[in-house]
């Protein structure tokens, strides 16, 4: 199995940028379909931005055209680049990984089978 660990989060003023990672280890990060979701105080987690194991992305409509998913396998990293960002973007972002066959972009929380810890994102106004 895989062993996720998120870093990269912190305060930032709205309309700032940050990038948060999610390193891996156990195994390769290429397995895996990989996602990103965030969670906000007294709300459900949600879906962010996933990548396939074809590279497939997708993306919230909450985020489309400021945040970027990416991999890197030689460095079995997932990142997630947040640009112009908002004091909604404000949560815990957790990175997953979905053993779920397919080339499609998984979205749905419950088809992640391992999750990091999570790393705090926090926007100012």
């Amino acid at each position: 199995q895989v062993q996720l660990v998120e870093s990269g989060g912190g305060l930032v003023q709205a309309g700032g940028s940050l990038r948060v990672s999610c390193a891996a280890s156990g195994r390769t990060l290429s397995n895996y379909n990989m996602g990103w979701f965030r969670q906000a105080p007294k709300k459900e987690r949600e879906f962010v931005a996933g990548i396939s194991r074809a590279a497939l992305t997708r993306y919230s409509d909450s985020v489309k055209g400021r945040y970027t998913i990416s991999r890197d396998n030689t460095k079995n990293t997932l990142y997630l680049q947040m640009n112009s960002l908002k004091p909604e973007d404000t949560a815990v972002y957790y990175c997953a990984a979905s053993e779920r066959s397919g080339i499609v972009v998984v979205t749905i929380a419950d088809r992640y089978d391992y999750w990091g810890q999570g790393t705090q994102v926090t926007v100012s106004s």
